[in-house]
């Protein structure tokens, strides 16, 4: 086995898992410092294991894999992290509108996630990083977004499109986190709530009714906020009048998201039934911080299969042409 196919297996299969972000940046780090390493350094076990970059794990592994066997560490994971499902709906999925970068509170570069998401047999792949208002995520001011769009929309082709997006927050007062013509500059627009979730049910969903009825607004992003599991702990759902909050997306053609974070499974069930009958579009997304997070696409086409939700109303089932007129 190759040395960087087998950093690189680990640090996706790490952060398919949630693992820690550093333990997976680790293995990505070595991978890259590896491929630009001298032949004579990388076939010399003292001298590679002096190169900055490499540690005692990431060094292991190129050294079984250098020996010509599966590096015990890949053969670990390989069996405790859960393969990715491939159902009847996941086969459909022919892109994800919601991503982030390290230009926001992502692990990996443009270039790294466009990589992924092609590796995924992916037709599109939406950059959606965090809007100012969400520092803690390094949030894109509009000179930031601006610099971006450019760096996303050139690792497009050979049949692959990056679209340029932004997961932008929606305020108290339910104003978009952004300037309005840069958001009309962009491909794709998911608005989501990050701040005061226990906000009161009527003010919360003025809020979100006010965002959904913004022309440039595509997805609504996992709409309760919850966390179910997950090293962050559990949160609860944010209450509001999600009848209304759901008419409203039917109205204004806004997809409901269906978050395909198994932390997060958002909306619940009872919400995404509601949705359903509302008459309201769906969008599976990943969510992705990290490459190895696209799979997860596979946890979200689970539960709207459950569901029932059908293909048809689901716009990332949708081939680009169809999907960028919607979107426009």
């Amino acid at each position: 086995m190759e040395p960087v196919a087998a950093l690189l297996e680990i640090a996706s299969l790490l952060e398919r898992e949630r693992a820690s972000r550093y333990r997976a940046k680790a293995f990505r780090q070595a991978a890259a410092v590896f491929e630009s390493l001298p032949a004579d350094v990388r076939t010399d076990p003292n001298r590679l294991r002096a190169a900055p970059g490499i540690g005692a794990s990431t060094f292991s592994v190129i050294r079984q894999a250098q020996e010509g066997t599966v590096p015990d560490y890949l053969v670990e994971l390989r069996g405790d992290v859960e393969p990715e499902r491939i159902s009847d709906l996941r086969r459909k999925l022919r892109g994800d509108l919601h991503a982030h970068t390290d230009w926001s509170d992502g692990t990996t570069s443009i270039a790294v996630m466009a990589a992924a998401a092609r590796a995924q047999g992916h037709e599109y792949q939406a950059i959606t990083d965090h809007s100012p208002r969400l520092r803690v995520a390094r949030g894109l001011s509009s000179e930031r977004l601006r610099e971006q769009i450019p760096l996303v929309r050139a690792e497009s082709g050979d049949g692959f499109t990056l679209l340029a997006g932004i997961e932008v927050d929606i305020l108290d007062d339910g104003v978009l986190d952004q300037e309005d013509g840069l958001l009309g500059d962009l491909d794709i627009v998911v608005a989501s709530v990050h701040s005061k979730l226990r906000m009161d049910a009527r003010s919360m969903t003025r809020r979100m009714l006010s965002a959904v009825a913004h022309p440039r607004v595509n997805v609504l992003g996992h709409c309760t906020g919850r966390l179910v599991q997950g090293e962050r702990g559990t949160r609860p759902p944010s209450e509001f009048d999600a009848a209304a909050v759901f008419a409203a997306c039917a109205e204004n053609g806004v997809a409901v998201e269906i978050n395909s974070r198994p932390e997060r499974q958002d909306p619940p069930d009872e919400l995404i039934a509601l949705a359903l009958e509302a008459g309201c579009l769906f969008s599976i997304d990943s969510d992705a911080h990290a490459p190895g997070q696209l799979s997860l696409l596979d946890h979200g086409a689970e539960r709207a299969e459950r569901a029932g939700v059908p293909a048809s109303r689901i716009v990332t089932t949708w081939g680009l042409e169809r999907l960028l007129a919607w979107a426009e």
